[in-house]
């Protein structure tokens, strides 16, 4: 049975580069399986805890502090033989042509000409669900600005992330119903695009809060505050350990 964990390799909003841009790898026997967006700081972070760069991304949006970091993956990817059109890049369907309008439609992505952004990854767009490594993960619109522009994930049984959202019950009721642990959007004070902590004690029940973990906060006092509250808060380069999944896996060919 392998041993599953999620790494934070930034928890901090947009503004609070000293906590790193909001990013996490989902880890199966200690290694990174699954990264979840790709921040500047979040991929620093990466391959400080690695000693290499992501080999497969879910992308949340396409809000820079969540993606700034493709630039430098896609130079990594291209200039390397082994990597070049092997990163995959797992994108919701809607997001797609966002996500090449923020980072890919720079004309002459290299001075000498001759590639095109995508040749450096395996984009792969996706629905309500996509296979990873033969394990089904899930997918679920978010409550972030405009409505299909950002998305959360669901490794059925051991984890959700809920991305950049506003509080979301209807969504946890049923993608957060076995038991993961939840890793969600919060800050002490909430706006129109984030849930602050006055909101995830409006809008969910005791119980779903016992299984949450809060990021993409504003500071560390802002931290220590709602851990004063009695939440759990995530903190930049923590590693969780998570339940096996109960998703559903390919059988062997």
């Amino acid at each position: 049975m392998a041993a599953w964990s999620l790494r934070l390799h930034g928890v901090g909003n947009a503004s609070a580069v000293e906590l790193g841009s909001a990013m996490a790898s989902l880890e199966r026997d200690g290694r990174p399986w699954l990264t979840i967006d790709c921040g500047a700081e979040g991929l620093t972070a990466f391959e400080a805890a690695y000693g290499q760069l992501p080999d497969a991304v879910f992308i949340t949006h396409v809000h820079l502090d969540h993606v700034a970091g493709l630039e430098r993956l896609f130079v990594s990817s291209y200039f390397d033989p082994q990597r070049r059109g092997r990163v995959r890049l797992y994108v919701p369907a809607p997001v797609v042509p966002l996500l090449q309008r923020r980072v890919a439609d720079y004309p002459n992505v290299l001075a000498e000409g001759g590639a095109n952004f995508w040749d450096a990854f395996q984009l792969v767009p996706v629905g309500e669900a996509f296979w990873h490594d033969g394990i089904r993960l899930e997918v679920f619109p978010v409550r972030h600005h405009w409505p299909d522009t950002a998305f959360g994930l669901r490794l059925r049984g051991s984890v959700v992330w809920t991305g950049d959202t506003r509080p979301i019950p209807e969504m946890l009721a049923r993608y957060a119903d076995a038991g993961e642990l939840i890793a969600h959007d919060c800050g002490l004070h909430g706006n129109p695009s984030h849930t602050g902590l006055d909101d995830l004690e409006r809008e969910y029940p005791e119980a779903l809060r016992q299984r949450m973990v809060l990021y993409h906060y504003a500071s560390a006092a802002d931290a220590s505050a709602m851990a004063a509250r009695g939440h759990r808060v995530a903190r930049r380069g923590e590693l969780l350990g998570l339940a096996e999944p109960t998703a559903m896996q390919a059988s062997p060919p």
